[in-house]
């Protein structure tokens, strides 16, 4: 062995842990995996088979239908016009709920004294049942010109009964329960952007536009990819809000995908149908998320 090889120190071999179904890891994670196929695999898999039979939600009788039901569903008005309505609250709930997040996010994380006190009062809303909240803005829609919103603002307008205004209404009560939760998650971005780079910007000579411009908001980029798809995935699935408050009414103006397949199944007895509904629904949601994912992690890359 020559002088230069025998100081050379071996390196140690990695040895790979093979993941056996008998391995120790395999066995603490089953009762995991055990429930999760039970609770959240065997009901989305049965839904899937579901939505191509005729099966009424009573007894085991159904049959094959084949795409039937989504012929149907295309053939559907009320359907069609809850996609269109479903469609609508989510852009305007991630536009308003996103911009009004940022806003008090912006504020409460400026230099004020009550600061702590604003985080816990813009974020009370949140943990709030959606059903009672949709209760407590019946009343603030109250029609009655002497009482509630109409009250405050001296008008005469009928929030949850005008077609044209209902839709909006529920999108205001969506937005002032969930800004503070889109607000949670700005501050956090804020928090972890480096004050350095404020200052540098400020001997510069930039101004507040501008150093929210070129310094706050590409770092932001994490935080905004986070809101717009939370935000986006409860606007299409919207139920609680509209349920409770006018349960698709007036007529079909506030008729959403989530209210469709809730009628479908558990007033019409149409089991095989709403199955079907709900399939469109969340292909339609995993697919509208891919692209917002694809998209926006683009855009951290380029920022």
């Amino acid at each position: 062995m020559t002088p230069v090889t025998a100081g050379r120190a071996r390196p140690a071999r990695v040895r790979r842990r093979r993941f056996t179904p008998a391995s120790p890891s395999w066995l603490f994670a089953a009762p995991a995996l055990a429930v999760y196929a039970l609770i959240v695999l065997y009901p989305a898999l049965a839904g899937v088979v579901y939505a191509f039979t005729d099966w009424s939600g009573i007894g085991r009788e159904m049959s094959f239908v084949g795409l039937a039901n989504f012929r149907t569903l295309l053939g559907d008005e009320q359907a069609m016009g809850s996609i269109g309505n479903t469609l609508l609250l989510t852009v305007a709930i991630v536009l308003v709920q996103n911009g009004v997040g940022l806003l008090l996010a912006l504020g409460v994380h400026a230099r004020l004294k009550s600061r702590a006190l604003l985080r816990v009062i813009f974020f009370a809303p949140v943990v709030v049942s959606p059903v009672m909240v949709a209760f407590l803005w019946k009343y603030i829609y109250n029609p009655d010109p002497s009482s509630g919103l109409n009250g405050l603002l001296g008008l005469r307008v009928d929030w949850l009964g005008d077609p044209s205004v209902a839709l909006w209404s529920i999108a205001g009560m969506v937005v002032w329960q969930y800004a503070g939760y889109s607000m949670v998650i700005f501050l956090a971005g804020l928090e972890g952007v480096p004050r350095e780079l404020h200052e540098a910007a400020m001997i510069d000579g930039a101004g507040t536009w501008q150093r929210f411009r070129y310094v706050t908001w590409p770092l932001l980029a994490p935080a905004v990819t986070i809101n717009l798809m939370l935000s986006t995935i409860g606007g299409l699935k919207l139920f609680d809000q509209v349920f409770a408050a006018t349960g698709g009414g007036p007529g079909y103006a506030t008729e959403t995908l989530s209210t469709v397949l809730y009628k479908q199944a558990f007033v019409f007895g149409k089991f095989g149908y709403s199955t079907a509904v709900a399939l469109v629904l969340a292909l339609f949601v995993a697919a509208v998320s891919f692209v917002q994912v694809y998209y926006l992690r683009s855009r951290e890359v380029s920022a």
